[in-house]
């Protein structure tokens, strides 16, 4: 690992000056998971390593029945899964956040690490995705909102601009009758990356007989983690049933542009793509319904 500076400020303004200071030769340190592996591996080289985890900004974790949940960009995964109000109003964001590395990773790992990571196969970020995420981007030019969907534009990169910093994940309150859900396949439970991973979220009628609105959100079949536009759109209206879910876990599909490396092929990953959608589908409709579904990821 080449040398490097360090600095830990405690006002955003002053991580911003800093990171604006450096510009493309500055990081920023939240829980390191990813970051400090690059760079051990000579990945990734900095001049400045701006510790951004004593940021009061970035260190909220805030729930309003009105506005939705606020996640600080340097808050650890463990500190988002524990939370009650999370796991109530949105578990279908800890399916994702829990099954995130080990214990130990997740106690530093965080939400904006993994965004800003960028990789394909994340699991936060598809799950992010169908719940209508924004990120709030700063600069000390003045602030911009970001979809998640968007955040992300190829292996590793990510909107950002040098100087500036993520610094809080919003996901807005959760609608009457909704319910999301994650799931991903893996060799391993644990300390593995997702083969695929699929979020799906529905917004049932008032009756609980029709989809009014559905996303559906796929992981490590693509450059980026992607919103299946059509899939969603193809439940809207309909009855809930496995034939409406088998036509949206073809759109999917169809949407999937996966590769084939040692971890698997093209084909086996289109193959889950259909497998997970609808599985996804279930769960996230058991969940509109006020049901649990069952615990298996994938």
């Amino acid at each position: 690992m080449k040398p490097f500076q360090y600095r830990a400020p405690t006002l955003l303004s002053e991580a911003l000056s800093l990171l604006a200071s450096a510009g493309q030769r500055a990081r920023a340190l939240a829980g390191g998971t990813d970051l400090l592996v690059q760079m051990r591996r000579g990945l990734i080289s900095a001049d400045l390593i701006v510790d951004v985890k004593k940021v009061f900004e970035l260190n909220r974790l805030d729930f309003d029945p009105s506005d939705g949940l606020t996640i600080g960009a340097a808050v650890p995964l463990c500190r988002i899964c524990e939370s009650p109000e999370v796991a109530r109003h949105y578990p279908g964001l800890v399916d994702a956040l829990s099954i995130i590395g080990s214990v130990a990773v997740r106690s530093r790992a965080t939400v904006g690490g993994n965004l800003c990571n960028a990789a394909p196969s994340a699991d936060s970020i598809p799950a992010l995705i169908v719940h209508g995420a924004t990120c709030t981007v700063a600069s000390r030019e003045g602030t911009r909102q970001v979809p998640v969907a968007r955040f992300c534009t190829g292996p590793g990169k990510t909107v950002l601009g040098p100087g500036e910093l993520l610094v809080s994940v919003h996901v807005p309150p959760p609608q009457p009758r909704s319910g999301a859900r994650y799931l991903r396949f893996t060799p391993r439970h644990e300390m593995d990356i997702a083969v695929v991973g699929v979020a799906a979220w529905l917004e049932l009628s008032e009756g609980l007989s029709t989809i009014a609105n559905a996303r559906i959100a796929l992981g490590a079949v693509a450059p980026t983690p992607l919103l299946a536009v059509e899939a969603g759109a193809s439940l809207v209206g309909r009855t809930p049933s496995a034939g409406a879910f088998a036509e949206a876990a073809a759109l999917a599909q169809r949407v999937a542009a996966p590769i084939s490396d040692v971890r698997g092929t093209a084909a086996q990953r289109r193959h889950l793509v259909g497998i997970l959608t609808r599985r996804a589908l279930e769960g996230a409709l058991q969940r509109a319904r006020g049901a649990e579904p069952d615990g298996r990821q994938g």
